[in-house]
């Protein structure tokens, strides 16, 4: 097994900092100071490793886009049918990464900032994007392209919306499991309703 660089290692741990802190305390109040303690190094590593508390930031947010188009790579096949991928696309929104507490909160907090921030706000379009084209793709081999983008814009709302919903009422995992549920059986139900 190859040896993972110190570079690499170190902006993780800076990574994984960030998020605990951001969830902590919020965007706003993670401060390079709060940052680099958490990850038990000095704080003008931050600046060796990032350049600025907003270079980390955008870095943790690309990481969070990372897991979550991971998620659904590692389980796509190529026998896996239109349906099976629309429903693992629900599944990677629901995957046990989105729902962790920190996790939740540093999103929370990203979507927030990200109205007044011109990087993340390009960020939060490429997420949104990347989920419209996966669902759009899917969805074209079932159905006329028209159908396709509406069924696609429809679930990405569906998607967004009980996953928020199960966050901000503070839910537990049998919620977040049931907020799944639901996802899936509205994805059946578009494939039926617009389905060729």
């Amino acid at each position: 097994m190859p040896k993972i660089g110190i570079e690499p290692m170190r902006r993780q741990q800076l990574i994984d900092a960030a998020i605990e802190v951001i969830a902590d305390v919020g965007l706003r109040g993670a401060t390079i100071t709060l940052i680099s303690r958490r990850a038990g190094m000095s704080s003008g590593i931050i600046s060796h490793y990032f350049g600025s508390k907003q270079a980390l930031i955008e870095a943790t947010v690309r990481y969070l886009l990372t897991g979550l188009k991971n998620e659904l790579i590692t389980r796509v096949t190529p026998s896996t049918t239109p349906e099976q991928r629309l429903m693992l696309i629900v599944e990677a929104n629901f995957a046990r990464l989105q729902q962790l507490s920190h996790t939740t909160k540093t999103w929370l907090s990203f979507w927030s900032r990200s109205m007044h921030d011109v990087e993340l706000h390009r960020l939060q379009n490429v997420n949104n994007k990347r989920l419209l084209s996966n669902l759009v793709c899917s969805f074209k081999k079932l159905m006329a392209v028209d159908d396709a983008k509406l069924a696609a814009e429809l679930c990405a709302a569906m998607i967004d919306g009980l996953w928020l919903r199960a966050v901000l009422s503070k839910s537990d995992k049998d919620q977040f499991a049931h907020s799944e549920h639901l996802a899936k059986n509205y994805v059946a139900t578009l494939i039926k309703q617009y389905g060729a």
